[in-house]
Formats: C-alpha cells, sequence, structure tokens
C-alpha cells in the first residue's frame, strides 16, 4: 500500500517537471472593437461579437489559460466597468457595470479592455497580455418617465361663430432619453362631450361654430401619453372664452358732415374710432384726402377781380397782363382756345404744338431785367392736350416751356424761361444781356405734375429767387451755372407757351448778333395745359404775406391741438392743406388723434357745395400674414349756403358763383367790381 502511494507520488512530480518546464511563448489575442448593449435596469453587458479570450499556448496550464480581462478607462467612463472571466480554458469574458447606468445622465460609453494568460505558473509569473480593444456600449432607455405639460392651463379667446384651424396649442415633455419614451405619440381630451379635437401634435381646435351666448366660457381637460403609453402625471385644463363677433375697421364713420359759412373750424370726425378687434398692431397709418378741384383753382380762394383783390392784401400795383383777355388792343391772345371756368377768370389751353401766344414788342419792352415777379395759374394735362400722334406711348416727354423771354435772331439763349419737366419746374435767367453765364434753378414739385390747378408765384430779385406754389414759399433744389456762352441780342421776343428758337446755328453769329434778315426759325417745347392769369410786374418783389393771402387756400384739412398728440404720434399736412397724414403705433393715442382732424373755411362767403373725402387706411402688424386690410372710406362735405341775413342786399358788390361778396372801402360803402 505504501509502495503504491510512493509510486504515484512520482509520477505525479514527474508530470508536474515536465510541464513546468513549458516556456510561455504566444500573447492572447482578442478582437480590436466591440459592440455593447446593457439595459439602464441591468449590469450585464451583451456584447457583439462576444467576449473570447485566444492563446496559442492552449492546452498548456497555465501559459494556456486566460486567469483575466482588464478595463482601461475612456474619455466616456470606462470606470464604471469591469471584465471577468467565465472559463479560464476557453477565454470566455463577460463585461458589466460596477453599478447602475442612467442613460438619461449618459448614452454611450467607450473604453478599451485587454486579456492577460496566466503565465507560466501558479504565481502568474511571465504573463502575457493581449492588444488593447475598444468597447462601445450603448445604454439602452426604460420608460421610467410620464409625460409633463409645460403649463398647468392654458387659455385662448376666439370669435364666435367661426371654425378655426387652431385655437390654442398644449405641449408636453417627457424626460426619458430615447426617441421612443421621450416622444408624445398622441394627446387626448378626456372631458366628454365638449365641441373640440385635439391631434397628435397638441393643436385644439373647434368642431362647430361657438356661440357667446349659448356658453360664453369653455372649459375642459387634456392629457398626453409617451410612445411607450406611459400617461401624463398631471392632467392640463384649457380654458377658451368665446367673444361676441368683432369686425375690425372704422366705427362712428359718418359719410356726410356739413359746413355752414363761418363756422371756422369744425372736427370731421368726432365720433370716428379705429377696431382692430384685439389685433396687435404696431404702425398705423391714416391718410385724410380733401377734394376741391372742382371749386374754382382747387380750393376757396379770396375771387374778388384780381385788382380787388390785390388791393385788399395791400399788393404792389403795376402788373402787366401777358394772357389778357382777346380784344383789339390785346389781339395777341385770340387764337388760343379758352375753356370755361367757374370763376370770373379766363382759361386758356395749350396743345404743346400749334397754341402759343406772341406778346408784342410793346408789351414785352415792360418786361423788367432783374427785380420782377412772375405770376401764373397753371394746370398741367386738361382739354386739348393729347400728345401728338408721333410721340410713342411711354417715351420721355421733352421740357415744356410756359414763358420765353428770347432775343431775336438769337441762338435759342433766353433771357429768362420758365420750364417744367416731370415733375420739374425750371427756371433759366439771364441776369445780364451783357454776361456770358445763365444761370438755371431747378425745383422738384409734385404741384407741377398732378394734373392740378396750382398758382405760382416767382420773385427774382437777382441772385436771390423765390419760388411760391400756393402761397407756400419752396427753395430750389438746385442751382446751375450754364458756363460761358455767347450774350444774346438786345431785343426780345416774348412768348407764352412755347419757346423760340431759330434757325440761325451759333457759328453764324457775328459779334454776338445775326445779320439782318435772318429771323427764321420754329417753335419748339411746347407746353401742354392750361394756364390762367399770367401776369408780371417790374421792381421789388412781394412779401411772403402778400403772395399769401392772395393765392392761399382759405379752406382746408388741419389738426385740432397740436400738444394732444400722444407719444409716438405723428401728424402731417400737404401744403395746400388737402391731404393730412396720421401716423402712429398706439390704438387709443390714434382715436384721439383722428378725432381732432378738422376742417376750416375762413371765407365769409364759403363756395357751397359738395367736397368729397375719402380715407384711407393702412395696418403693420407683427404676424404679416394676418394683419388686417381696410377698405377706403369714402365720403363727402357739403358747405351749406350761407344764411341770407348775413348777406348783404343785392347789387351791392360783385358776385362770384351767383353769391354776393361784401366789398367796402375806408368809409364803410361798398366798393364796385374794379
Amino acid at each position: 500500500m505504501e509502495r503504491v502511494s510512493v509510486l504515484s507520488l512520482l509520477l505525479l512530480c514527474l508530470t508536474w517537471g515536465v510541464y513546468s518546464n513549458k516556456a510561455n511563448k504566444h500573447k492572447p489575442w482578442i478582437e480590436t472593437e466591440y459592440q455593447g448593449i446593457v439595459m439602464e435596469n441591468d449590469n450585464t453587458v451583451l456584447l457583439n461579437p462576444p467576449l473570447f479570450a485566444l492563446d496559442k499556448d492552449a492546452p498548456l496550464h497555465y501559459a494556456g489559460e486566460i486567469c483575466g480581462f482588464r478595463v482601461h478607462s475612456g474619455t466616456s467612463g470606462g470606470a464604471q466597468f469591469e471584465a471577468v472571466v467565465l472559463d479560464r480554458s476557453t477565454g470566455e469574458g463577460l463585461v458589466r457595470a460596477k453599478e447602475p447606468l442612467d442613460c438619461e445622465s449618459q448614452r454611450e460609453h467607450s473604453f478599451t479592455i485587454q486579456a492577460y494568460d496566466c503565465g507560466e505558473g501558479p504565481d502568474g509569473v511571465n504573463s502575457k497580455k493581449s492588444h488593447k480593444a475598444t468597447v462601445h456600449v450603448r445604454v439602452n432607455d426604460v420608460n421610467e418617465f410620464s409625460p409633463v405639460f409645460v403649463e398647468r392651463r392654458y387659455e385662448a379667446s376666439v370669435p364666435e361663430g367661426r371654425l378655426f384651424d387652431r385655437i390654442v396649442r398644449v405641449e408636453a415633455l417627457d424626460a426619458d432619453c430615447s426617441p421612443q419614451y421621450s416622444q408624445i405619440c398622441f394627446y387626448d381630451i378626456i372631458t366628454p362631450n365638449v365641441p373640440f379635437a385635439i391631434d397628435n401634435d397638441g393643436n385644439i381646435k373647434n368642431t362647430e361654430p361657438l356661440d357667446s351666448k349659448r356658453q360664453r366660457l369653455h372649459s375642459f381637460w387634456v392629457t398626453a401619453f409617451d410612445c411607450g403609453k406611459n400617461r401624463a402625471q398631471a392632467d392640463a385644463q384649457v380654458i377658451v372664452t368665446v367673444k361676441p363677433s368683432c369686425r375690425p375697421g372704422w366705427m362712428g364713420w359718418s359719410k356726410r358732415v356739413e359746413y355752414t359759412p363761418g363756422s371756422g373750424s369744425i372736427p370731421l370726425f368726432p365720433s370716428l374710432h379705429l377696431e382692430t378687434c384685439e389685433e396687435t398692431v404696431w404702425n398705423i397709418q391714416a391718410t385724410v384726402e380733401l377734394q376741391t378741384g372742382h371749386i374754382g383753382k382747387g380750393c376757396d380762394r379770396d375771387s374778388y377781380s384780381d385788382r380787388s383783390v390785390r388791393r385788399l392784401c395791400g399788393a404792389v400795383r403795376g402788373e402787366v397782363d401777358l394772357l389778357p383777355p382777346p380784344s383789339p388792343a390785346a389781339n395777341w391772345t385770340a387764337s388760343l382756345p379758352t375753356l370755361p371756368s367757374p370763376d370770373s377768370s379766363l382759361v386758356f389751353s395749350f396743345n404743346g404744338s400749334t397754341h402759343v401766344a406772341v406778346v408784342p414788342d410793346s408789351v414785352a419792352a415792360a418786361v423788367p431785367g432783374d427785380h420782377f415777379t412772375l405770376q401764373l395759374w397753371m394746370r398741367r394735362g386738361g382739354a386739348n392736350t393729347q400728345p401728338p400722334a408721333n410721340q410713342a406711348r411711354g417715351t420721355r416727354r421733352e421740357e415744356e416751356t410756359i414763358v420765353c423771354s428770347t432775343a431775336r435772331n438769337d441762338d435759342s439763349f433766353s433771357h429768362f424761361s420758365l420750364s417744367v419737366h416731370g415733375c420739374r419746374l425750371s427756371l433759366f435767367y439771364w441776369p445780364d444781356v451783357a454776361a456770358a453765364r445763365p444761370v438755371k434753378f431747378l425745383w422738384k414739385l409734385e404741384q407741377v405734375c398732378d394734373s392740378e390747378w396750382h398758382h405760382l408765384s416767382l420773385s427774382v430779385q437777382y441772385p436771390s429767387v423765390t419760388l411760391y406754389v400756393d402761397g407756400v414759399t419752396f427753395d430750389p433744389a438746385l442751382i446751375h451755372d450754364n458756363g460761358a456762352i455767347p450774350s444774346p441780342a438786345p431785343r426780345q421776343r416774348l412768348v407764352i407757351g412755347a419757346c423760340w428758337e431759330p434757325e440761325q446755328k451759333q457759328k453764324d453769329i457775328v459779334n454776338n448778333s445775326i445779320p439782318e434778315g435772318r429771323d427764321t426759325g420754329r417753335y419748339a417745347g411746347g407746353y401742354r395745359g392750361l394756364l390762367s392769369g399770367v401776369t408780371v410786374r417790374s421792381g421789388s418783389v412781394e412779401p411772403h404775406s402778400v403772395v399769401e393771402c392772395l393765392y392761399a387756400c382759405r379752406e382746408g384739412l388741419d389738426f385740432g391741438d397740436l400738444e394732444t398728440l400722444g407719444s409716438g404720434m405723428k401728424v402731417h399736412v400737404n401744403p395746400s392743406q388737402s391731404v393730412l397724414v396720421l401716423e402712429g403705433d398706439d390704438i387709443e393715442s390714434f382715436n384721439r388723434a383722428v378725432q381732432q382732424v378738422t376742417y376750416r373755411n375762413s371765407l365769409r362767403f364759403a363756395t357751397p357745395g359738395v367736397r368729397p373725402l375719402k380715407l384711407t387706411t393702412s395696418l403693420r402688424c407683427f404676424s404679416e400674414e394676418g394683419c388686417l386690410s381696410l377698405r377706403q372710406l369714402e365720403g363727402y362735405l357739403v358747405v351749406l349756403q350761407p344764411d341770407a341775413r348775413s348777406s348783404p342786399s343785392p347789387g351791392w358788390g360783385p358776385t362770384w358763383h351767383g353769391r354776393l361778396l361784401n366789398l367796402k372801402g375806408p368809409a364803410g360803402w361798398p366798393c364796385s367790381q374794379s
């Protein structure tokens, strides 16, 4: 028995010596990259491919076995993981989390791992390591959170009687990290029998028109579900208020406004206010237009005879009428067509070609040199002023000359000429016949191209030139010095409605004159429109107060009290006071301002009749797509007949439009028409 035990011991020692003398020659081998998945509620990582370490020294004891795996911390949290050996002989391993993982905190993890064998004996001497492999672990989400509404209560208000695609939108959020569990799959209205529906995006609409009389307030509850079918922690309340019908626009508009002569200024829109139906607007602009083009020459002015008006306004006498009524003594206007006028003035029509008035030399000699005032009524366009047949539609019109004082036998150089071109008025002026530097003054004016009557008063006191349009002064926008050119001959030719252009060219001029017998040419730059009351007066220019008294409108739009304008409000009135523009950003301030727009007429005997009114409104909203659009309002102002009790007795003074005018002299006696 003892002999067998000793023999077995010797055999074991021999075997141990054989194995212990076998060297550890090879490193373990693993895959270079692994993809792993771990659930939030589990710590075992499922790897693809599975974790196996191979060793070519197998099946040697120790040297061919895998003793362990080592995890190296990466940039995204390898310290949270460990790797263990399940079978040393096969090299099978397992990666697991040391503690529960949170997908919401970190969804992806990356680290490296190595395998090492058992060495050459039980003490692990001369153990070898594999290369480093990369492990990517994704944490799979668990539906641990329920949806939460952003607001506990949602409120909205809508007008009655309409169907809306969206009244209000509710929104719930889910804190889970995965698309499956973090998305809200659908919403639901849990209050039964309500006339509302909700879609999967949380948009609530009404399923039938709402009636404020039947039910002013609707209250109901909604809930939300994520795609894992978790219901919201708490439901949300929705309150919808139904407003009575609201129509945006101007309220309190009166189509007819009456004015009694002698009333001074009256408000045009005392009860007008703008209703926007709670639409938020950031800019409001309203334009009020008063149309008086049918009254005389555009508005109520003092319409006594010109001499009477000039005397009343303190104007200097001595004017020369360049377009007088045709008579044996003034036959140069006989060939011009005339038009009927509501007032006592004579209106001449010019067609731009054949209608020209050449003022005789005896009258032209009264036209001064460098101190004079030229005054006229003008209206571009009008009767008998169609474009010539050879002018293509859309082509640019040439300069049209109203008044031109040229030298005979001249090369079309003017002593002075007043012309229009588009919306520009220009004065070409030669300050001295002996000088060689003509000057051109230029104004850009809407009044010369709006096809309305306007009065122009041009006062020249060289080098100062002052222009009054309807009694309002305008400075030149541009002044040109046309440079050195030959001087005109001293003899003048004064033309109304065009400018004389001789055929002789500048090369034939000898000593600044053209030989006798060469006075041939044509009329160029014809004016197309209406003219009336063209006069010129030499000497000192008229003061501004006189010009304003003579020709300014006595009626027009005005604003009551500028000091009451609210913050951010602006008001603008054009020079003829026929257009008033209000602009602001506050509804209440704007409504107060509109109610202060007035009509004034300072004439005691205002012209009775109708003045059309227009109100145009434009709104700008934060949401341009849904901004309100207001239609233009049209009405009219009626100037009533003057009270007969305040009128003078018949036959005491001049009449206009069939009404009596009370002109009294210094002693109070009526003055006859001059």
